[in-house]
């Protein structure tokens, strides 16, 4: 978050008020993927790196915190649903630049391996896949359904939301963020994102989960945006069953879940929701 002068004027014709206003920080994030490209983000840091952890090696895990970093997180969920990577096992090392924190390198241990459509990237706060019929007809991304475990009182969706909506601290101060948070089954939040761009607040959150080695079974996630494709996408590749969100979903993400089995969640708001595809995994009455 940063401050910056501005002029508030109350009402028509009532006078200005100088004040410091805080504003969400947009900045640039560049992943070095060795051997395959780069991939610049344009992001919201969350903290302070330096202060943070600054690196994951395999076999060894997050190095110096058991929390790992919003760069770090970002550039391992972007990675994973990205395709890049299927799992931290992919990875040999990811470090922060300790002289450029605007930098991530990424080491896999089989480059050759990975089939990407997309390298050498400036990606905008607001840029995800581009949305084609291929990700439902011909399964473009090589998805898989998502498995059936999770079960749900409906008011329990209400309640998480809320308990997301009360966690966005960025968002309180600005004005200007978009979160994402993984819940369990028995109503339990683990982990919130926040960024200016939705996409990164999902891959922040996607990534956090993965570097604690948490894992994805029996969870959801919560988003403060409209539900799109590439929202349902990055979802469906986690392997999330529940997706839900306070803005309207697009027909393309309501074919996604529908296809890859994903209970899909608009409008949740004050209590309600409209629930488009899946819904035996919500019960109305509880």
């Amino acid at each position: 978050m940063r401050r910056v002068t501005s002029r508030y004027i109350p009402g028509p014709g009532q006078p200005g008020v100088v004040e410091q206003s805080p504003v969400v920080v947009e900045d640039a994030l560049t992943l070095d993927v060795e051997a395959i490209g780069t991939y610049t983000l344009m992001w919201t840091p969350t903290d302070n790196v330096q202060l943070m952890a600054s690196g994951y090696l395999s076999g060894h895990g997050l190095l110096s915190e058991e929390v790992p970093s919003a760069a770090l997180s970002l550039a391992a969920g972007f990675a994973f649903t990205e395709g890049l990577i299927q799992n931290l096992d992919d990875v040999e090392s990811l470090a922060v630049c300790p002289d450029k924190p605007g930098i991530v390198r990424m080491k896999l241990k089989s480059p050759e391996t990975v089939e990407t459509r997309r390298r050498n990237l400036v990606m905008t706060s607001s840029c995800g896949i581009c949305g084609s019929r291929e990700v439902v007809e011909n399964n473009t991304f090589g998805l898989n359904n998502v498995p059936d475990r999770m079960r749900l009182m409906g008011r329990g969706v209400a309640e998480l939301m809320e308990e997301m909506r009360q966690r966005q601290a960025i968002f309180d101060e600005t004005g200007g963020a978009h979160a994402a948070a993984v819940f369990t089954s028995d109503g339990r939040i683990h982990a919130v994102a926040e960024d200016l761009g939705r996409h990164n607040a999902l891959d922040k959150v996607i990534g956090a989960t993965l570097l604690n080695g948490e894992g994805f079974k029996a969870r959801g996630v919560l988003l403060s945006s409209r539900l799109s494709l590439e929202m349902v996408t990055k979802a469906v590749r986690a392997g999330l069953e529940i997706v839900a969100a306070v803005s309207a979903p697009t027909s393309l993400a309501i074919e996604v879940a529908e296809r890859f089995g994903v209970t899909l969640c608009g409008f949740v708001r004050k209590g309600r929701l409209t629930i488009y595809s899946h819904p035996h995994r919500i019960d109305p009455l509880g």
